[in-house]
Order: C-alpha cells, then structure tokens, then sequence
C-alpha cells in the first residue's frame, strides 16, 4: 500500500526540526510575514509616497513654465544695475515686512529675488519679489517657502504631508520608515529562492513564458531587486526629514559631532555695517539693521571665490556680519559661505564645503538626489523610474495575494493571511535577538518600531492560539 502526503503549503514555512537547520531556515519565515504583513499594511503608504513623488520630479520643468513672468526678463540688457538698485526698487513696490535675503540673478536672462518676511503669509512661507536686473522692472511677487516657488512647495507638501501639515507627516514617515525593511526582506528571498533553484539567471530576467502567480512572482522579484537599491537610498534620506526619526538622527549625528558646520557672523567691534537704510526698509526691519552695501558685499564674495548662484543675508543686527552662501545644488556642490564685515568689506570667516564633516556632505547630497537636484534632468528620469519601480512592486503584490484567493469559496475575498508561529519556530538565540533589535529600532525609528513588536507580538499570541486549538482538536 502506497502511503500518500499533503504537500505542505509553499507560505506555511519549514516545519519546526527542519526550521532549526540553518539559519536562512529560520530566518525565512520572518522575513516572510514581515515582507508579506508590510506588503499588504503599508503598501497604500507607499503607493501614495511613490505616485506623489513622479509628480515632484517634474517641478524644475513645471516651475518654468508656471512662473516664467516671474523668472525671466523679457529682453537681456547689456550690463545690470546696481544690486542696491534693484534692493531698492523691490522695496519701494514691496516696503512691507522685512529683507531676509537676496538672490541676484544667476544667469543673464533671470531676475533677482529679494524675500521678505511679512505677516500676511502662512507660517514657514515669505514673499519673493522679482526684479528685472536691467530695468528695475518689479514683474511680481510670490509666496515662497524658502527658495520653493508656489508649484514647488505645494507638490513638496502633496509628497510629505498630503498638504494635511504636521499631522500629515506620518504617512511619509511610515512609508519611509518600512521601505527598507519591505525591499530588504524581499531581495533576501529572491536571491535565495533562484539560489535554491540553480537560477541566478532569473534574478534578473522575468519568466515571460509562466503563467498566474508564478509569473506575477517574477515579474515582482526582477523589477524590485532592479530598483532595491535606489529604493533604500529613498528610504534613507527620507528619513532625515521625518518628524521623530529624523529628530532622533539629528541628536545622533549631533552627539558624534557630524553636524554641518556654520559661519560665526559675530563682528568683534561693532561697525553699523556700512551706513546708510534702503528706501522703504519696511516694518519690522531689525532696529539700526542697515541694508545698503548689499552690492559691494556680493562684490565681495565674487572676489573670494563665491560663485554665483548665492544667497546674501543681511545682518541679523549690531555687531553682525552679512552672510553670502553658494546655492548650487547639482554636481559638483558649490556650497562655500562667507560672513563680511558690511564697513570694511572685510571677509571675518569662512566655512568651506570641502572641510565638511563626510556626514555633513553624505546628508546634502542624498536630500539634493532625494530632491532630483544632484545630477539635473538626469536625475529625475531615475527618480521617476523608482517611484515607477515601486508603483508596479505595490500594484503586482496586490495582486499576487489576490491570485491565492480561493477561487470556488463564494464571494470575492483577497487572499489568504500566511500563518502564525515564524518567530515561535525560530532558535530561541535568534528570537531573542530580533525581538532585541525591535526594541532598539523601536525607540530609534518610532513608526517603524512600534508596528514591527506589535506584530511580533500578536504573531507569538496567533502561534499559541493556533497550537492549543489543535492540542483541542486531537484530544
């Protein structure tokens, strides 16, 4: 007589002696809920995270043609007036408010903007005035959010908090926060299932020719370990943002003493900055803050190797210095600072980018890449293609579990939920130890944390539910 077997389910695991046999064995079953469980929870997170970001990635193109009245002059003159000029003349049409900083025209067909702070403007924004460098023209103003024009910010806060604000941030945290973990897990078992199987080849050349989920697998696996790394990139850089990792980075970053180092603007005797108030300083305007020199200041800069673009902010009162700061995000950085003695013209110090600190300039260019500014149209042709990558990831997941739904069960459920007990079934060593670095990730990444010892918790809870139910079932 022929004894016959019930195959063991594909997503069940290994069974518990055979789980104890090497560590992938009894790794495998965690990464599968946690890739599985993160998959399905948080992948309306990141699905919204990646749509968002296609739209940001095309901000530079959308911003010059949205705003071109603002940004460029209508014909290009022989030679600019005086940037104390065109200070002047955005503070007669604008006298409102204060001058927080000025940005002369970086190339020949741009205007200068001149920002202000004003009260009739959300938090956190300021009004930019553009001026025609060659005829004083004042060709507009707008609501600004540092160096972010309107169509900017508003697709930046569509990206980071839905425009809901700081509540709204905890989307983009969450998605930020299982990213890693969800591509990490995944290409973990991708490698080791074409490993197994003798197929390296497979890793990255989908099986056109399967069929049902088989297929779907495929095409899941090669396209996320394609875009896994420019996926982890994301990940990490969008974490410095977030409201509590990205606090807790910065504290960390600031106790190893790899924080960005600023300029000293402090004036040992105060000078009065170089005499003289523009027409219009406007209310609010620091008391006895003169702002006229800005053009020799820029002048300044130039001759100590600033290149333009650069930001000039005007002293924050006596005894200060004008700061001039390169702005150039794109390959390679242009990044140097300068504080000037607005009297003597006298450059009182110097931070260059090259003396930053490796994390200092580590953090600048993944923000620039995350933002699509470090390598131009360049990088946002990869930036769409990762937020593309990880729509179809999010897309073909979905589908995959509604592939393994039961077909002649009446009704239109998903797929069926992977069973309990992967953190049960594993060495006690190594339970320990995950739960451990849940613990640590749960402090240091709340909303990654948090969810990740909830659900190793209600996994243990499930596994002896379901072990006592069937202790019941065979009494």
């Amino acid at each position: 007589m022929t004894t016959t077997r019930t195959p063991a389910r594909p997503d069940a695991g290994p069974p518990d002696d055979a789980a104890r046999t090497s560590l992938w064995s009894a790794l495998h079953p965690l990464l599968l809920r946690l890739h599985f469980y993160a998959g399905v929870l948080v992948g309306p997170f990141l699905l919204v995270a990646a749509t968002t970001g296609l739209l940001y990635t095309t901000t530079p193109q959308l911003e010059t043609v949205v705003h071109a009245q603002e940004l460029v002059v209508d014909e290009v003159g022989t030679r600019p007036r005086a940037l104390d000029e065109q200070l002047a003349a955005a503070r007669e049409a604008h006298p409102e408010g204060r001058v927080t900083e000025i940005r002369p025209a970086a190339t020949p067909d741009g205007t200068t903007r001149v920002v202000l702070a004003v009260d009739d403007v959300p938090e956190g924004r300021g009004r930019t005035v553009f001026v025609d460098p060659y005829t004083l023209e004042v060709r507009g103003a707008l609501t600004t959010a540092g160096e972010w024009l309107p169509v900017r910010w508003y697709l930046d806060d569509l990206h980071r908090n839905l425009l809901l604000g700081e509540p709204g941030r905890v989307y983009s945290e969450i998605a930020a926060s299982w990213l890693w973990v969800v591509v990490l897990a995944g290409v973990a078992m991708w490698v080791a299932r074409s490993a197994r199987r003798g197929r390296l080849r497979r890793l990255v050349v989908p099986e056109t020719a399967a069929r049902g989920r088989r297929r779907l697998l495929s095409w899941h696996g090669v396209v996320g370990l394609v875009v896994a790394v420019g996926l982890l990139g994301l990940s990490a850089t969008g974490l410095t943002w977030s409201a509590r990792a990205g606090a807790n980075i910065g504290e960390l970053r600031e106790s190893l003493g790899w924080i960005t180092a600023a300029v000293d603007t402090t004036i040992d005797e105060p000078t009065g900055g170089g005499g003289g108030h523009v027409h219009g300083a406007g209310e609010g305007a620091a008391a006895d803050v003169p702002l006229s020199g800005v053009g020799s200041v820029h002048a300044v800069a130039q001759a100590d190797g600033l290149r333009d673009p650069v930001r000039i902010v005007p002293p924050a009162g006596d005894g200060q210095a004008w700061t001039v700061a390169e702005t150039t995000r794109s390959w390679p950085t242009q990044a140097d600072t300068i504080a000037v003695d607005g009297a003597t013209g006298e450059v009182v110090d110097r931070v260059d980018f090259a003396d930053q600190h490796l994390a200092a300039k580590l953090t600048r260019w993944g923000i620039d890449a995350h933002m699509g500014l470090l390598f131009g149209v360049v990088n946002q042709l990869v930036l769409a293609a990762l937020a593309i990558g990880l729509i179809t990831l999010v897309v073909l997941g979905y589908r995959m579990w509604w592939a393994r739904r039961p077909t002649r069960s009446p009704g239109f459920g998903p797929g069926p939920w992977l069973p309990p007990g992967g953190l049960r079934r594993a060495p006690r060593v190594l339970a320990v130890l995950v739960v451990g670095v849940a613990a640590v990730v749960g402090w240091f990444v709340p909303l990654l944390g948090v969810p990740l010892l909830g659900f190793l918790l209600v996994d243990v809870l499930l596994a002896v539910r379901a072990r006592r139910r069937r202790e019941v079932s065979r009494a």
